[in-house]
C-alpha cells in the first residue's frame, strides 16, 4: 500500500471511530476523564518523590514530568490511531484476520486502524496539557514534542505488532503480548539513566522503551540534529522490522473460517 493510500484509510477510520464514539458521548467522556485521573495519580507520586530527592541521576522534577508528558501523549496517539495493534494476538488466534485479508488494502494497516481505544484520548489530552504547563509557548520544545509523540507512538505500535505475531506460531499469545506491552510502558515511565548498563542496552533494543521517553526528552532538554537523525533512523528500523515479522508470520496463518459482516 502506498503512503497516500495509507493516510486516506487511516483518516477515514479515525473519522468513523470518532463518530461511533460520539453516539455514546457520556461513556466516551467518562473513559477519557478516568484516564486523566489515572495519569494524575502518577504525577502526584513523582511530586512527592522529588520533595525528598531534588535530583535523580541528573534528572530534576521538570525533566521527569517532561518525560511523563511525552509518554502519555505517544501512548494516547498510538492507541487512538492504531488501537487494534494491541489486540493483534487475539485477532490472529480467533481467525479475525480473515476479514482484513479479503480486502484489497494492506491487511496490517487496515487491521491497525480499525479500532480506537477511547480512553486513550485522556492520555493524549493529559500529555499535551502537562507539556503546555511545563514548557509554555516554547516553539522548539513543541516541535520536538510533536516529533517525539509521533515517533514514540510508531515504536509502541510496532512493538505491539511484533509481539502479537507470536500468535502465528503459538496460537494463544495474548498473555505474552500483554506482558510485553506492559513492560514497555512501565520502563518508559522512568529515565533510562536510572538503570545499569545491561538494562539500558535492553531498553534501546529488545524492549525499546527509550524511544518512547528518554530519547525525545533528551532532545527537548538539549536538541542535536545528529541525535534526532539517529532517533528517526532507529524508529524506522523498528517499524520495518515489525512489518517484516508480521508478513513472515502471516505465512503460517491458518484461516479461522470466520464469516463476519461489518457495517
Amino acid at each position: 500500500m502506498t503512503m497516500p493510500k495509507a493516510i486516506v484509510i487511516t483518516s477515514a477510520y479515525l473519522k468513523f471511530n470518532l463518530m461511533s464514539a460520539m453516539e455514546y458521548r457520556g461513556a466516551f467522556m467518562m473513559q477519557a476523564f478516568g484516564m486523566v485521573l489515572n495519569d494524575l495519580a502518577l504525577l502526584f507520586f513523582w511530586g512527592v518523590f522529588f520533595t525528598q530527592f531534588p535530583a535523580l541521576n541528573g534528572w530534576a522534577l521538570h525533566d521527569v514530568l517532561t518525560l511523563y508528558a511525552i509518554v502519555a501523549a505517544n501512548f494516547g496517539l498510538g492507541n487512538i490511531l492504531f488501537g487494534n495493534g494491541f489486540n493483534l494476538a487475539q485477532v490472529i488466534a480467533t481467525g479475525g484476520l480473515d476479514y482484513y485479508l479479503a480486502l484489497p488494502v494492506s491487511p496490517l494497516i487496515h487491521m491497525l486502524v480499525s479500532r480506537m481505544n477511547l480512553s486513550a484520548w485522556g492520555d493524549l489530552i493529559f500529555g499535551v496539557g502537562l507539556f503546555a504547563v511545563l514548557w509554555g509557548a516554547n516553539p522548539g520544545a513543541w516541535l520536538v514534542f510533536l516529533i517525539g509523540t509521533t515517533l514514540g507512538a510508531a515504536v509502541m505500535v510496532a512493538f505491539a505488532v511484533a509481539l502479537g505475531t507470536f500468535a502465528f506460531y503459538l496460537g494463544n499469545a495474548e498473555a505474552l503480548a500483554a506482558q510485553g506491552i506492559g513492560a514497555l510502558i512501565s520502563f518508559s515511565t522512568y529515565p533510562v539513566d536510572l538503570f545499569p548498563l545491561a538494562v539500558r542496552v535492553v531498553l534501546y533494543t529488545l524492549i525499546p522503551a527509550a524511544f518512547l521517553s528518554s530519547i525525545p526528552t533528551e532532545l527537548v532538554r538539549g536538541f542535536e540534529w545528529l541525535s534526532l537523525a539517529e532517533y528517526a533512523a532507529g524508529t524506522l528500523a523498528i517499524m520495518l522490522l515489525a512489518r517484516w515479522i508480521f508478513y513472515r508470520g502471516l505465512r503460517h496463518y491458518e484461516s479461522g473460517n470466520l464469516l463476519v459482516a461489518r457495517i
